[in-house]
């Protein structure tokens, strides 16, 4: 094998075990819905109680999007590798800290680190697709970093069910630790020794390549597994400690209920201090701070952190609110206030700052910001599927399984990443925005089909043909929008135009299922109320009442369901057109037309 071949191969399997990282982290996302009521109940809330959890999602999700622009924009500055194996080490830690969680604070804090790392991984993996393959051979990898990243979502529930039945919900988190360990240990050996990895953090400002060899930092180390140790006992509190008679003073707590308000929790906490200065003050330190300091301060952190609220409020207003019976939460509009604000201070920020989070100009070509928009109607297209069919499946032909009903939903999600690899190999011979329509118009026209289900649709062979094209035509439109956002903007901005897809994408699933249910509950009460039979009912004297109820309420539910893929349809077609206009232009085929007429003669 020669030379130039060993590189291309040590690139495509660095690439593999970023895309391996991205399936590991998006199936994290769904893996969490299995072991939420044992989660729950391990930090004392009971199963009546379950909307108490609804800070373990939303924590999961402000670490995944909101700090998604400045990660970014980090991997720009920084380079790719060192974002994808601070990412990870992040998503481990953050496992960890859910793995050992023992209280609703420390289980949200868990689960933000992991939102937070696994969130960095997708922007540092779409840009080094860029960095690593030129503008007409991107396609086949921004299909299959599509593809796995959407089959976590498959392998999520199947995960969760496997270790589940084995183990309880702590072996999830301390599978993610060890898989994320192991791959950063990986992407970092690897990115070692790839020149071109090299080469490309070479032309970023604050990167350089990998460091090479070098002596250990064993202050650092000694310093971290002190406070490694005395953090596990804080956390643990092992039994034996505690009754002894010597040894059990030092959990007693300075306050009731105070763990780290303790003698080993504060000289847990102390270690802790002691490991930051150490590595902001030393030569060679064991994680360099001082670096990554000037890189987020140079990335824009002012800009980035009032981003970060306007999407935070955004985030909070319609995920901590219950779909069933609101549009967004209670205290919502105090959300949107806030994110108001913080956009307008973002806005005059950007335009005074002298290198903004957003460099001037960077978005501005067309297809640039067009993909943000494009991904935006994606997702609220998209949040649809995911979440509506399992429920008119347990509303009609399922009604006494929730595993059955979560089943029908794996025949979209199987055909979704398909559909990434497939667009991703058209995107060499097709413009992006003919790509993109043509799946979110065969998306639209599965919805359509949707939104006249019954009672017994579900039961035919051709609902599972309905499932495959739906999922297939999303599929298909994935990889197109991240070409798209690649070809169009420059190379310094591609980790920052990559998070700002992703971002616009999850603003999007969040913003569509509230107004996509929102609308369907209309649909759901104006059934009830032309039915005869009282709405509310608080004891049913008799099965047989009880029988009609049931099916008097199953009955209310597909007209609320079907108004649902109804405005999922509306939002892919206007996906798909305006793809077709804000794409034109985006330079992601294998051999421009324009090219090919100025070299012909």
């Amino acid at each position: 094998m020669s030379g130039t071949e060993r590189v291309a191969t040590r690139s495509r399997v660095l690439l593999a075990l970023a895309a391996v990282a991205v399936a590991f982290a998006a199936a994290d996302t769904y893996v969490v819905v299995l072991a939420l009521p044992d989660m729950v109940a391990s930090v004392g809330i009971s199963a009546e109680e379950l909307q108490r959890a609804a800070p373990i999602i939303s924590g999961f999700l402000l670490g995944y999007v909101a700090i998604l622009p400045l990660i970014g924009r980090i991997a720009d500055l920084r380079g790719r590798t060192p974002v994808l194996v601070g990412s990870l080490v992040v998503f481990a830690l953050g496992s960890l800290v859910t793995a050992l969680a023992y209280d609703m604070p420390s289980m949200v804090v868990g689960r933000f680190l992991q939102g937070l790392g696994g969130g960095g991984l997708v922007p540092a993996t779409l840009a080094l697709v860029a960095d690593l393959y030129p503008v007409h051979r991107r396609g086949v990898p921004l299909g299959i970093v599509s593809a796995v990243q959407e089959a976590g979502s498959v392998l999520g529930p199947l995960l969760g069910a496997v270790v589940l039945a084995v183990a309880d919900w702590r072996a999830i988190f301390v599978l993610n630790l060890v898989v994320g360990v192991a791959l950063a240990l990986a992407v970092r050996a690897l990115a070692r020794r790839d020149p071109a990895v090299r080469a490309a953090a070479a032309r970023t400002p604050y990167g350089g390549g990998p460091p090479g060899r070098r002596r250990p930092d064993l202050v650092g180390l000694l310093l971290l597994l002190v406070a490694t140790v005395l953090a596990l006992l804080v956390v643990l509190r092992p039994s034996a400690l505690l009754r002894d008679l010597t040894w059990g003073q030092v959990f007693v707590g300075l306050v009731p209920g105070g763990r780290w308000l303790t003698p080993v929790g504060l000289a847990a906490m102390a270690a802790l201090a002691l490991l930051v200065v150490w590595c902001l003050l030393a030569r060679r330190p064991l994680l360099d701070l001082r670096g990554w300091w000037r890189t987020a301060r140079a990335a824009d952190l002012v800009g980035a952190t009032y981003l970060a609220v306007a999407l935070g409020g955004v985030i909070l207003a319609f995920a901590t609110a219950d779909p069933a019976i609101e549009l967004f939460a209670e205290q919502g509009w105090w959300y949107l206030l806030g994110s108001a604000m913080a956009t307008v201070a973002l806005v005059v920020h950007l335009r005074r700052a002298a290198d903004p989070l957003v460099p001037r100009g960077a978005l501005r070509a067309r297809p640039a910001w067009g993909a943000a928009v494009v991904s935006f109607f994606v997702g609220a297209a998209l949040i649809a599927a995911v979440v509506d069919i399992p429920l008119f499946a347990r509303t009609t032909t399922y009604r006494d399984s929730q595993l059955m009903a979560a089943l029908v939903l794996v025949r979209f999600l199987v055909a979704l990443p398909v559909g990434a690899v497939v667009g991703g190999y058209l995107v060499r011979r097709l413009p992006a925005g003919v790509i993109t329509a043509a799946g979110m118009t065969l998306a639209a026209a599965a919805f359509a089909v949707m939104s006249t289900w019954g009672v017994d649709s579900l039961e035919s062979v051709a609902s599972d043909v309905v499932l495959v094209a739906c999922g297939f035509g999303f599929g298909l439109a994935l990889a197109p929008v991240n070409a798209a956002v690649l070809a169009s903007t420059d190379a310094a901005v591609h980790g920052l135009a990559s998070a700002v897809v992703v971002v616009a994408r999850m603003v999007g699933m969040l913003v569509g299922i509230s107004a996509l249910t929102a609308i369907g509950l209309r649909r759901y009460y104006a059934a009830l109320e032309d039915d005869p039979m009282p709405a509310a009912v608080d004891v049913c004297d008799g099965r047989t009442r009880c029988q009609a109820y049931t099916d008097l309420l199953a009955a209310a539910s597909i007209p609320q369901e079907q108004a649902v893929f109804a405005g999922a349809a509306v939002c892919a077609v206007v996906a798909a057109v305006l793809a077709l206009w804000l794409f034109r232009g985006a330079r992601t085929r294998e051999v421009d037309p324009r090219d090919a007429v100025l070299t012909s003669g």
